[in-house]
């Protein structure tokens, strides 16, 4: 467990007491830190995750972002980074490889919260943040691909330097399979993409790119789909494609499949809350869920027109930390300011 400046929190026989705890520390939850910390509302995170994050961090580190207010073009760890800088002034605390497995109301109102391994939370608000629950990337079904993976199979690009000069074999027609084409491609070795058929699932920008490398021979595409792993030792030498015209081994030393994520809600199916396709349903006010005191903001939450992008997430965070106020502070009254004129908010802020 470590907090914004990198230091310890021991581990307690007694339950910790504060304010909120966000189940979830991807974008949205860390930005909640914020927003909630403008408001005087101090905050725990819990994330099974062994770092800040969330899937922006962990799948695709170094991939890039480009709707993000403001920042033309950033990547996952960058947002990470950034986001851990803002929040420095309020003292966060993390509660890293940890999943919240008990949630029950108190009879003063409060919630105890557990985590798996025992850690115990007394707060006057949860908040769900947990993006689409526990991500698993698809595997697909190659004999003994258990062997390769973490060092020939890869489902996931968190440094891109590993992958330089080697030879690549990338396998999906989804927008990470192409993006992974397109960034990898420059520091490859070679590089080629198979998908079972013509039309791809992803942008047609995309797309348009992979095939205009082909075109100018940087690298190959081929119509099929992976049906065996040549190696050793986890070592890969060759995977075998089958395609129209047979089955033939393309040598390669890297295969990353990319055939989407099993998503996995978790303990949160079981806390009561309504729930609508393994999402949350709130409110568009103050984005609480069923019950009151509990909010959902992210892409765990649903509601009519919904988007599920990042910044859609930081405004979420910012009408529940408003809402947030009142049950944590109820005979305190709210007056909204702004950080770019309040001389109370910059000094929280240290900056003046």
């Amino acid at each position: 467990m470590t907090n914004s400046g990198n230091g310890s929190a021991a581990t307690s026989a007694r339950p910790i007491e504060t304010d909120c705890v966000i189940i979830g520390a991807g974008p949205v939850g860390l930005f909640a830190v914020f927003e909630l910390g403008l408001l005087d509302i101090k905050a725990h995170l819990v994330d099974i995750l062994d770092k800040p994050g969330g899937q922006c961090a962990e799948l695709y580190p170094e991939k890039p972002i480009y709707d993000i207010p403001a920042l033309p073009i950033v990547s996952g760890q960058e947002l990470t980074d950034a986001l851990m800088e803002q929040i420095k002034p309020f003292d966060p605390v993390f509660h890293l490889n940890q999943r919240i497995d008990e949630l029950h109301r108190l009879d003063d109102g409060r919630f105890r919260l557990v985590t798996d391994i025992g850690e115990e939370f007394l707060c006057k608000v949860v908040i769900i943040a947990a993006g689409g629950g526990s991500f698993t990337p698809k595997r697909p079904p190659l004999e003994n691909i258990e062997e390769y993976e973490g060092k020939s199979v890869f489902y996931s690009v968190r440094r891109m330097e590993q992958f330089r000069d080697k030879n690549i074999l990338i396998a999906g027609g989804g927008d990470s399979a192409l993006d992974w084409v397109i960034n990898l491609e420059p520091i490859a070795k070679s590089m080629a993409l198979v998908h079972r058929r013509e039309n791809f699932r992803a942008a047609p920008d995309s797309v348009n790119k992979m095939r205009a490398l082909v075109d100018a021979g940087r690298m190959r595409f081929h119509l099929g789909q992976s049906t065996r792993l040549n190696g050793a030792d986890g070592r890969l030498e060759s995977v075998t494609i089958k395609g129209e015209d047979g089955e033939f081994d393309y040598a390669c030393d890297i295969l990353m499949p990319f055939f989407g994520l099993t998503m996995k809600l978790g303990p949160v199916a079981d806390w009561g809350l309504n729930l609508e396709e393994n999402l949350i349903p709130v409110d568009t006010e103050k984005f609480e869920t069923s019950e009151p005191g509990i909010f959902a903001i992210g892409d765990i939450n649903t509601y009519p027109g919904k988007l599920k992008l990042i910044l859609s997430g930081f405004h979420e965070a910012a009408l529940m930390s408003q809402a947030a106020h009142h049950i944590v502070y109820p005979d305190k009254k709210l007056t909204f300011q702004y950080t770019t004129s309040s001389s109370s908010l910059q000094k929280k802020l240290g900056v003046r």
